[in-house]
């Protein structure tokens, strides 16, 4: 029977959908986390503990732990067990992406750099520090409107549009404040406080995602994100696929992210990509070595080779193996996602109108993941959402308009908090 080892940080449904994809193929998964002092039953037996901080020396402990296991591949959930899942896989000569690209590709200050060193469009953007006046004379070379964002947070957390100095001179503090709690800290993909200030990129944005195969692209979905990204925060909530633009232009947009991403260095293995396009111009704002977050990947509409639906899990699984994936196609169907907006930050009491979603036209699941009691935080300091739409239809617009209804039915029925000091976090 294969081996797969899952490095991991999240416990969740994530994890449990690739163990459930292990079991339908025959394979076994052994998770390597650190989080193993949580771990039940299938895992806890097995179960490999780790540390995800980019220290070279966290690697050889692993390693020891699977001398004598054979290992067929890796997966990884999330961008801090990326850079461990590269290292594990260099050391048993297994195809995935090198750990220097999957360093490079998250870290957004990285990323940028080589972007801009193999001549593909990239916004304006210098660095400052969170604290102190240290390189602050580099702001004399800002236009406005401008981003400010942390380089070592994933997806938008953190990430804000600042149309003036002072404004953006306020964000930086609130980025600052943020930096310094220790739950954030514990998630970042580098340990130093760096901010990146960029220009304001326009147009709609789009998501990508795919597997490099030796450093050829296949793309499973290409996310359309309908509703406008301009600010004051960059809070996704629907992605629907297939995007409502012409083929032609999707595989135009398709070739723009797999330059970025053999500029990143990235060769083989899953990605997740993010572009704006404004008319002509395509700027790739992120590839990341890794699927999906969360439960967004049941929206993307897989065909196993016997033609039946089946989950992106069970495609990621079997490129882990180096199965070819020429069988599996795509469902001739629209799909997306909701994911719920957090409005204002607070203690989770309920959620009201799920039964009414649920019965509304093409909707196809609800999950509230988030518990009574939880603390939810409203951007940029909110990094989950506490629930999740699906529809499915004919159309890309009647998947848009049911999430667009889910969305004005759902309500967070919330305890104001106080926010949240470096000190109690």
């Amino acid at each position: 029977m294969p081996t797969v080892l899952l490095c991991t940080t999240t416990l969740g449904y994530q994890a449990r959908a690739f163990d459930e994809a292990a079991r339908r193929a025959g394979v076994t998964l052994r998770l390597v986390s650190d989080r193993c002092d949580h771990l039940e039953d299938p895992w806890g037996d097995d179960a490999i503990p780790a540390r995800f901080d980019r220290d070279e020396s966290l690697v050889p402990p692993v390693l020891e732990a699977l001398a004598g296991t054979a290992v067929d591949g890796v997966l990884a959930v999330g961008d801090r067990p990326a850079w461990l899942a590269a290292h594990l896989a260099a050391a048993r000569g297994l195809p995935w992406h090198r750990p220097d690209a999957v360093a490079a590709a998250t870290n957004k200050l990285l990323a940028r750099g080589r972007l801009l060193a193999a001549g593909l469009p990239v916004p304006w953007f210098v660095t400052i520090p969170a604290r102190g006046d240290e390189d602050l004379d580099r702001l004399t070379r800002v236009r406005f409107p401008c981003v400010i964002k942390p380089a070592g947070l994933s997806a938008s957390r953190g990430v804000m549009r600042a149309d003036t100095l002072p404004a953006l001179l306020a964000a930086r503090e609130r980025l600052a404040t943020l930096l310094a709690r220790p739950d954030v800290r514990g998630s970042a993909t580098t340990t130093d406080d760096t901010l990146i200030v960029e220009g304001f990129v326009p147009g709609r944005e789009f998501a990508l995602e795919g597997v490099l195969e030796d450093g050829a692209l296949r793309v499973f979905a290409l996310f359309e994100k309908p509703d406008p990204l301009d600010g004051p925060f960059f809070e996704e909530t629907i992605y629907v696929t297939p995007a409502r633009v012409a083929p032609a232009r999707q595989h135009v947009m398709a070739g723009h992210i797999a330059r970025a991403a053999l500029a990143l260095g990235l060769h083989h293995g899953p990605i997740h990509a993010e572009c704006r396009v404004d008319g002509e111009d395509i700027v790739v704002l992120e590839v990341a070595p890794r699927p999906i977050g969360g439960l967004c990947a049941r929206a993307i509409p897989v065909v196993a080779p016997d033609r039946t639906p089946c989950a992106l899990e069970d495609v990621l699984l079997a490129h882990a193996l180096g199965q070819p994936l020429d069988h599996y196609g795509h469902q001739a169907i629209a799909s997306g996602v909701l994911m719920l907006p957090v409005a204002e930050s607070g203690r989770l009491r309920a959620v009201e109108g799920v039964e009414e979603v649920r019965a509304l036209p093409w909707v196809t699941g609800v999950e509230i993941t988030a518990l009574p009691g939880s603390l939810l935080e409203a951007p940029p300091e909110g990094g989950t959402y506490p629930g999740f739409v699906f529809a499915q239809g004919a159309q890309p617009d009647d998947v848009i308009g049911t999430l667009r209804e889910a969305s004005t039915r759902l309500r967070l029925v919330m305890d104001r908090a106080l926010p949240i000091s470096p000190a109690s976090a």
